[in-house]
């Protein structure tokens, strides 16, 4: 019954991956429903959504491809930030990990709800500044950095960040900002989930489970998309985001 609840689990965080985003929202606490320690369930969570993120990095290889020159650049410090996020994840406990879990999720769930309002706010300001933009280039890269450390130790709200970042950046091609997003979490999650390989720190049975579930979600939803309006999904989303970090909240401090 375990595998069965973390396979539904994995198909409906599949799907709202593929329409709306947020499926992380959906798996990550199932994982933890099903016995796996905080750790691990946050390591697993980051299997179980990698290869959502290089199938649709491929995807989206078209609109990638213009913004070759960049790519170097956006996958080392993806590299590096998303190893020392994972890194930092093996060197907490369970018991740390699970009381910071209600404010990550809280700060996951803040970005999803507002994620659009701060993208436009940073492509607002970043259209007008191109100049500006440039020469902070170094800002940006330490920005990027950072942003793929909490990837890797926490990978659930990563791609609302990276939208946000890209719109920074000056991106105003939504396409290019999708793919981009997808190939960066892609690469933090690859190097996130080797060093937790590295270590035994991932439930590989559950994991894998929740992964089939959320690659059989993804192309059902994608086939599918049609007859799912997304904002009713984002309000799904919203709605549970908001009622799983309050449960957690209550757990660790009620």
């Amino acid at each position: 019954m375990t595998y069965v609840l973390l396979f539904a689990a994995g198909l409906l965080g599949g799907m709202i991956n593929s329409l709306a985003g947020g499926g992380s929202f959906v798996i990550f606490p199932a994982l933890l429903f099903a016995g796996v320690p905080p750790v691990l369930a946050n390591a697993s969570n980051t299997y179980a959504c990698l290869p959502g993120y290089v199938t649709g990095t491929i995807g989206y290889w078209k609109h990638i491809a213009p913004h070759k020159g960049r790519l170097a650049l956006y996958s080392i410090l993806g590299l590096a930030g998303g190893f020392l996020g994972a890194e930092a994840l093996m060197r907490i406990s369970d018991e740390a990990f699970a009381i910071i879990i209600p404010w990550l999720m809280a700060f996951a769930v803040a970005i999803y709800i507002f994620g659009q309002r701060i993208n436009r706010f940073f492509a607002a300001r970043s259209t007008g500044s191109r100049h500006a933009v440039r020469a902070g280039a170094i800002g940006l890269s330490v920005l990027l950095l950072a942003i793929s450390f909490y990837g890797g130790f926490f990978n659930a709200g990563l791609g609302i960040v990276l939208l946000a970042w890209l719109a920074l950046a000056g991106f105003d091609d939504v396409h290019a900002m999708n793919g981009l997003k997808l190939l960066i979490s892609a690469v933090v999650s690859v190097v996130a989930v080797l060093r937790f390989a590295a270590t035994g720190s991932i439930a590989w049975v559950e994991g894998s489970v929740a992964l089939a579930g959320a690659m059989v979600g993804g192309f059902a939803a994608a086939y599918f998309s049609h007859l799912v309006p997304a904002k009713m999904i984002r309000g799904f989303v919203i709605v549970y985001g908001v009622g799983l970090t309050v449960y957690f909240f209550w757990g660790v401090y009620g």
